[in-house]
């Protein structure tokens, strides 16, 4: 580490301003912090200086996703390998590679397009590269259907990273949750690409599915009125979907090292699963109306746990809706903003036969709300301390 510290020391002097490298001065700064604490402190007011910084922060939140992303490694291989009926003959490795090397260039081109784009505004604001996108290039393509092209990908990236957050001044600035709007740009302006059986399953030109397979993913089964897939193996995460987001028990990983470590608000979390699962229970009571038809109907009777492993509401709840940046900040308002999230994502699911997962508007939503949400019950407290304040006067 010695080395490695007195290289950046060595080299600081010829990216500085005026020197002949000096248009690398944010690369160099943005590398030295990923390596080490900076001993750069406040020179005046009050601050709390800890070893835990945002390099860090982010940090910790990629490590929480690898779970994800490992079995949305393998289960791509697998829904391949299940999709041309070799799935037993095939081993555990083969099946891993094959989606290791497809899902690889979709994290790559994330991060090449996104760390270029902040690469290019740090040097224009002459600061070091921000370390927000550690964790959206991170994001993006777990949130992706498999068959999601390359290009596609470049754009939705720029467009999260230029228009989601620089324009609003960048890390910590932003209003809406990065990774997720690159999916809504994509599925909006790409919703062919985006939706049916076909994107959710890696072929090759040449191959040939068997009969029995069917690449539609549970929740667009469900909203058709067929629940015709094992609960096991939705929990565990073996069924078509984007690429990180199948897996509850991936996700589940990931949120225990967030609330351990006290990056992830465990509030958020839990007030979301709540709010998921009041809305199901509703849904279920009113089933039995007789104005339903027989696919809504079943579909309102689905058991709400169900609803909280299928589709990216799990993931949403984990990684999505405890966004620091967009996510309301207050303790209270962390309960609102949650149980909201949870109630929405289940209606716009179920209510809204255009649309079979509904986590991704829901979160947006309520990132436009969280600000309002924290100022009331800013408010309220204001209001009750002035009330104290009046009778003990």
């Amino acid at each position: 580490m010695n080395f490695i510290k007195n290289f950046f020391l060595n080299t600081k002097p010829h990216v500085q301003k005026g020197a002949k490298f000096h248009w690398l001065h944010s690369v160099h700064d943005g590398m030295f912090t990923l390596f080490f604490v900076s001993k750069d402190t406040s020179k005046s007011g009050a601050h709390v200086h800890d070893y835990i910084d945002l390099k860090r922060t982010m940090g910790m939140v990629v490590l929480a996703l690898v779970p994800a992303l490992l079995f949305g490694m393998y289960n791509t291989g697998y829904q391949h390998f299940k999709a041309i009926g070799e799935l037993a003959s095939t081993g555990f490795f083969e099946i891993f590679i094959y989606g290791l090397l497809r899902v690889l260039p979709i994290l790559i081109v994330s991060y090449v397009v996104g760390l270029g784009i902040e690469f290019v505004f740090a040097q224009l604001r002459g600061h070091e590269i921000q370390e927000g996108f550690l964790v959206s290039g991170f994001l993006i393509p777990l949130i992706m259907p498999i068959n999601t092209p390359l290009w596609m990908v470049a754009i939705a990236t720029a467009f999260a990273v230029i228009l989601g957050k620089e324009v609003f001044g960048g890390t910590g600035m932003n209003i809406w949750n990065p990774a997720l709007v690159a999916r809504a740009f994509l599925f909006f302006a790409y919703p062919a690409q985006m939706s049916g059986e076909s994107v959710w399953v890696r072929l090759a030109s040449g191959d040939k599915v068997v009969d029995t397979f069917s690449g539609a993913t549970p929740m667009a089964r469900a909203a058709a009125g067929n629940l015709d897939y094992s609960v096991a193996d939705a929990f565990i995460g073996l069924i078509p979907g984007s690429i990180g987001e199948t897996s509850a028990v991936a996700i589940l990983l990931g949120a225990i090292l967030l609330v351990v470590t006290g990056i992830g608000s465990w509030k958020i979390m839990v007030s979301t699963i709540a709010g998921g699962a009041v809305m199901g229970l509703i849904l279920n009571a009113v089933s039995g109306n007789a104005g339903l038809s027989p696919e809504v109907a079943t579909y309102f009777s689905m058991p709400f746990w169900h609803h909280l492993i299928l589709g990216g509401f799990m993931f949403g709840a984990i990684f999505m809706a405890t966004d620091p940046v967009s996510a309301s900040q207050t303790e209270k308002g962390k309960w609102i903003y949650g149980f909201l999230i949870g109630i929405l994502a289940i209606i716009i699911r179920v209510i809204n036969p255009a649309f079979p997962e509904g986590m991704m508007l829901a979160i947006l939503l309520m990132n436009t709300f969280a600000p309002l949400i924290d100022h009331y019950v800013v408010a309220g407290h204001i209001k009750k301390r002035a009330k104290r304040a009046k009778v003990s006067a």
